[in-house]
């Protein structure tokens, strides 16, 4: 009786595997058929008027945008917007705006200190955000950093899904600051839930076609958002 029990204790198992390794095998072919159905409307005949960037490490994405311009000041919203650099003492002139895993933004510097628990516990039951913002000085267009311009419109609502991200604050209260191992980089509560279906460079994605930007139906990977931006030419290696 024992020994039936545990022989349909390791079929039941061995089910569970296949069937995990098959969605592990459908997710990247699902990923790369959602990032190639178009989405976005773009800015017609809207003159295009603010630059704006995507920057991606091949594995993250995340938008670059202007401290401030005659839209928006950011150092409203992210306090550390407004403070020097720690490692050099410059104020930054642009931001790098992600959103991401807290236990992997805080604690994972490098893919080797993740853990597996780690990877699985996101993987199945899904992870708590946060918002990721990078200070930046005229950063230079590269494969790195991709540039567009857009129309003031299209950076608005850029600007309101961006926000829309972040929990309100109370009148008077302070948006709470996290720092890790990127010293230069602060981290701020962010809302959703990470999950495989919606990661970082899906959150970019969904950004940028919420602002009219062309771009995949979903992008959970990196190369599914910068395939829509492309590289730019040595014209174009001037500081933004």
């Amino acid at each position: 009786m024992a020994q039936g029990a545990l022989r349909r204790l390791a079929r039941a198992i061995g089910r569970a595997l296949v069937i995990v390794l098959l969605v592990l095998g459908a997710y990247p072919v699902a990923g790369w058929l959602g990032s190639t159905i178009p989405r976005g409307s773009g800015d017609g005949d809207q003159p295009r008027e603010i630059t704006i960037m995507v920057e991606t490490n091949g594995t993250h994405t995340g938008v670059v945008v202007p401290v401030v311009n005659a839209v928006k000041d950011w150092r409203e919203t992210f306090p550390s917007a407004a403070r020097p650099r720690p490692h050099d003492g410059r104020l930054p002139t642009h931001l790098g705006i992600g959103w991401g895993e807290r236990e992997v933004f805080l604690n994972v510097a490098e893919w080797s200190d993740l853990k597996l628990a780690t990877a699985a516990r996101i993987a199945f039951e899904g992870g708590e955000p946060l918002m990721r913002v990078s200070p930046y000085v005229r950063p230079m267009p590269s494969a790195s950093y991709r540039p567009m311009t857009i129309s003031a419109a299209n950076y608005r609502k850029l600007v309101t899904r961006i926000e829309a991200s972040l929990p309100p604050l109370a009148s008077g209260e302070q948006r709470e600051e996290l720092r890790a191992s990127y010293t230069s980089d602060t981290y701020y509560p962010a809302l959703g839930t990470y999950t495989l279906f919606h990661t970082c460079n899906s959150w970019v994605g969904d950004t940028l076609a919420a602002a009219g930007i062309e771009m995949g139906a979903w992008t959970p990977f990196a190369g599914g958002v910068t395939k829509w931006i492309p590289v730019p030419g040595a014209s174009a290696d001037v500081a933004i």
